[in-house]
């Protein structure tokens, strides 16, 4: 995988945009999105959907996981072909999974999520523009919603409003895998 940092300096630039510029657009701190470029902070899922739609890109573009030069209708990503979405999964224990990186225009960003068990100890909450689907794969999840709580087992599945706060964690003895469909 590309470094993230160089990516995201060089598509800030080759935009014309400043921090300020893209924090604004974004809704993430300047001193956040200066951060990232630096490679001192990881994104979380839901800031890498925020800068993939500032930036008029595809998280696989942004994340640099696609085929370069191919725009399929069609893409078969193999089990052991998953490209991990952030390096090392994020400051908050989440590791994600792309599923769909070779086809570069798309409107939804399907991935599987291995959620942390415990959450820093402030709620954390990934809001982003939206609409987001789970299905537990495997294991059981606590998700949190707006206001509302859930506990998905295996087979379970839930759809909202992505705009709504929300947060997901692992309950359980089995660590959980879950598959999560995001549009734009």
């Amino acid at each position: 995988m590309i470094d993230l940092p160089f990516r995201l300096r060089a598509l800030r630039r080759q935009r014309g945009l400043s921090l300020e510029q893209l924090a604004q657009q974004t809704g993430l701190t300047k001193s956040y999105r200066s951060k990232l470029e630096r490679g001192v902070s990881e994104p979380s899922i839901s800031t890498v959907l925020r800068l993939s739609e500032a930036y008029g890109t595809s998280v696989a573009q942004l994340l640099g996981t696609g085929q370069d030069g191919l725009d399929e209708s069609i893409s078969v990503v193999r089990v052991d072909e998953r490209e991990p979405l952030v390096r090392s999964g994020t400051e908050f224990g989440y590791r994600h999974q792309a599923l769909a990186g070779k086809r570069k225009v798309k409107n939804m960003e399907p991935f599987i999520v291995h959620p942390p068990r415990e959450l820093p100890v402030e709620q954390t909450v990934f809001p982003h523009a939206g609409e987001e689907f789970m299905l537990v794969l495997k294991g059981a999840v606590e998700v949190i919603v707006g206001e509302r709580q859930f506990t998905l087992k295996t087979g379970d599945s839930l759809y909202f409003d992505a705009e709504l706060p929300h947060s997901l964690r692992t309950v359980g003895r089995i660590d959980a895998e879950v598959l999560v469909v995001a549009s734009k």
